[in-house]
């Protein structure tokens, strides 16, 4: 369907342009839709699966939450929050900061790094499924999102 039948939309768009900004919102909060559905099944929420992430490609290294927040594709997400219910979860660990006093390091646990690798395992044949698009079309659409954000 495209995308002024999605949206039921009659007029047209001002350009070629507008349109695609439209298109690209509508269908990135439809794939947070689909990937919160996805994530319920772990318990978890997009920005918690994003922060575990973060804390695999991390590991074996420690890491500030500053620096999570930094790394984070939802930059408004409440980062001591998030980890304080991974924590609760034993996904993640925190200690305390050997430079600063006042600030943790956060490093994933073997619960965490266990629970990606399952997620992984599903989350491949899920997003072909979802995106339906081959490994080319896959490529050219995200250099073409590269090339949108200069």
């Amino acid at each position: 369907m495209n995308i002024e039948e999605e949206i039921k939309q009659k007029a047209k768009f001002r350009n070629p342009h507008h349109k695609l900004a439209v298109n690209l919102l509508y269908t990135a909060n439809w794939l947070l839709e689909k990937n919160q559905f996805f994530f319920k099944q772990y318990e978890l929420t997009n920005q918690q699966f994003n922060i575990l992430r973060i804390l695999r490609g991390q590991h074996p290294q420690k890491i500030s939450g500053a620096e999570i927040k930094n790394r984070m594709i939802d930059k408004n997400s409440d980062v001591s929050r998030l980890l304080d219910r991974l924590i609760l979860k034993n996904l993640v660990a925190k200690s305390q900061c050997a430079n600063d006093k006042r600030a943790a390091d956060v490093m994933i646990t073997k619960q965490g790094l266990a629970l990606l690798k399952e997620i992984d395992k599903k989350m491949n044949k899920s997003d072909t499924g979802v995106l339906q698009l081959t490994k080319a079309e896959a490529n050219y659409l995200s250099d073409l999102l590269d090339k949108c954000r200069g």
